[in-house]
């Protein structure tokens, strides 16, 4: 049955309500961080579907599907974003891609993903124009939502018929990696066809002629080439690769306010080249706030987090390459590391994933640090939930973990992750699923309408409280499974108490082992209820097998 636009407004969390709150207090340790592939979630502008003369001649989710920046921009303002609880939304590079396609053996492709570029300084004209990405970080920033950037500085695109190869000062072409240690890893490229940046080079190059020659026919020659030597001439940086890309890469930030990067392939670059990209944007996010006083959300740091591609927080903060060498990537200046092993971890019991994150960022070996937990994303092949039989126990089970979250697009839609005519990483990168959320398809027992308000009341719960994602966890009860997660730092306090499969057949009454009061009044975030402690005990008077509790 098709939801009316009043019911599926209530389903998404009444956005307009959630609009005029009060900005809560925002951690990165605990943000809640929306995924999206800006080419695979809203199709604002069909105008510009196929830039550049690209053809619709791709293998099964390898081509461009139209999406675009003024389609995430639309989904800000509609409150989208407000009523999942989100408070970072990360996009995929929104850089201009090779124009042609290739095939490598998974059939044509093109770099709908964004991680092909050409041309490091402008916005890729299939997903829209610079306005349109200012336009972006200001919407989200007049709801109290951060950006986070993908940035790549290990390769370019692949090379066609019409992209050609970048000059070889500034590209390596061969050997492949083998991933046998460190020189493995960064020394060569990452596949066959996506030339490696020489980001280990001290030497000199000049602009490639290409890229000359196209800022010519744009008419901004003279502006980039200015832009150019005085950032060379602030630094003192030798005019090297990867001093280029890292000007580039933090112009994002001092022309839009970006908040935040996700650094992709950084196992493949080295430490210290990271180290310098984010000193760069360190400064260019305090130049871009001085600049913006009345744009800025707060007096955070810029954030940064790494993809170290199967980093698990049992590591600590030793990932090991290879051949025994082991590398530190907090100390290249990283903030926090995408956390791969939730994958994994999720097989386990709440308590056992709760307490060990909890042991490892408080106390442990991250202490000061955080991690990125997500359970399923653009290119990890054995996501924990592929065929979306699991949707809600995946969304308690993400969101309730210690540490930031991210929800990689339709997640919270169940939206499916095995499509059955593409191959490899292109199953992960369906269309966004909007269709079945305004018709409330059912699918193995679930609708997805009750699926979608199980990740906002979850998601909701993450923003008001800072103590789920930051604080310290303890488990309260074994039987029925309760725990609390306290945060008290820097002159920010918080608390929480959170009961799960608690029994559906009755009201459960909660004890909240001293953590509230008797005759403090709190709230269940999952009902909307209040009730007051008596006797250490609560009762909302719901039969949810989930309880959410905080004071407002």
């Amino acid at each position: 049955m098709k939801l009316t636009t009043l019911a599926l407004a209530l389903a998404l969390g009444g956005s307009a309500a959630v609009a005029a709150e009060k900005p809560k207090p925002f951690l990165w340790e605990n943000a809640t961080v929306y995924f999206l592939l800006t080419d695979r979630f809203n199709n604002a502008f069909t105008g510009n579907d196929l830039a550049y003369d690209r053809r619709a001649d791709a293998a099964p989710l390898r081509g461009y599907m139209g999406g675009d920046l003024a389609g995430i921009i639309n989904k800000i303002n509609d409150g989208y974003f407000d009523s999942l609880g989100v408070t970072a939304i990360w996009v995929t590079p929104p850089v201009e891609q090779i124009h042609d396609g290739t095939d490598e053996g998974t059939g044509r492709s093109y770099g709908f993903h964004g991680y092909w570029a050409s041309d490091f300084t402008t916005v890729d004209a299939n997903i829209g124009t610079e306005n349109d990405f200012r336009n972006l970080v200001d919407a989200a920033h007049a709801r109290g939502i951060r950006v986070v950037l993908d940035v790549v500085m290990n390769q370019t695109g692949p090379v066609t018929e019409i992209d050609p190869v970048w000059p070889k000062d500034w590209v390596r072409t061969g050997p492949m990696c083998t991933y046998k240690d460190a020189k493995t890893f960064i020394e060569c490229t990452l596949v066959k066809n996506l030339p490696d940046f020489l980001t280990e080079s001290d030497t000199p190059v000049e602009l490639p002629e290409r890229l000359m020659a196209k800022w010519q026919r744009e008419g901004r020659f003279e502006e980039e080439v200015k832009s150019l030597n005085e950032f060379f001439a602030r630094t003192g940086y030798p005019r090297a690769p990867r001093y280029y890309l890292i000007k580039w890469h933090t112009d994002w930030i001092r022309k839009y306010g970006v908040d935040g990067f996700r650094a992709d392939t950084v196992k493949h670059v080295e430490p210290k080249v990271w180290k310098e990209l984010l000193k760069e944007a360190s400064i260019a996010y305090e130049d871009w706030k001085k600049a913006n006083p009345e744009k800025k959300l707060g007096d955070d740091k810029f954030f940064s987090v790494a993809e170290v591609y199967n980093y698990n927080i049992a590591e600590g903060q030793s990932h090991h390459l290879g051949s025994g060498q082991y590398m530190n990537y907090y100390q290249a200046g990283f903030n926090s590391m995408i956390n791969f092993g939730l994958v994994h971890d999720a097989k386990k019991d709440y308590e056992a994933i709760f307490s060990s994150y909890s042991n490892a960022l408080h106390g442990g070996p991250l202490t000061g640090y955080s991690v990125l937990n997500y359970l399923d994303s653009h290119d990890d092949g054995a996501p924990f939930d592929a065929s979306r039989k699991k949707p809600f126990e995946s969304a308690t089970k993400l969101l309730l973990a210690p540490g930031a979250a991210q929800i990689y697009y339709g997640d919270e839609t169940a939206r499916k992750l095995d499509i059955a005519e593409a191959t490899g990483d292109a199953k992960l990168r369906s269309f966004m699923n909007w269709n079945e959320l305004e018709q409330n398809v059912e699918r193995d027992g679930y609708k997805i309408a009750d699926v979608r308000a199980h990740w906002a009341k979850l998601g909701l719960f993450r923003k008001a409280h800072v103590a789920v994602g930051a604080g310290v966890h303890q488990q309260l009860s074994a039987q029925p499974y309760v725990f609390k997660r306290t945060y008290d730092k820097d002159g920010l306090r918080d608390k929480v108490v959170v009961a799960l499969d608690l029994p559906t057949n009755r009201p459960a009454a909660i004890k909240v082992h001293g953590v509230f009061a008797n005759g403090q009044k709190v709230k269940d975030y999952y009902s909307g209820k209040t009730a007051v402690v008596r006797g250490d005990s609560v009762n909302f008077g719901t039969r949810n097998a989930l309880v959410l509790i905080g004071q407002e």
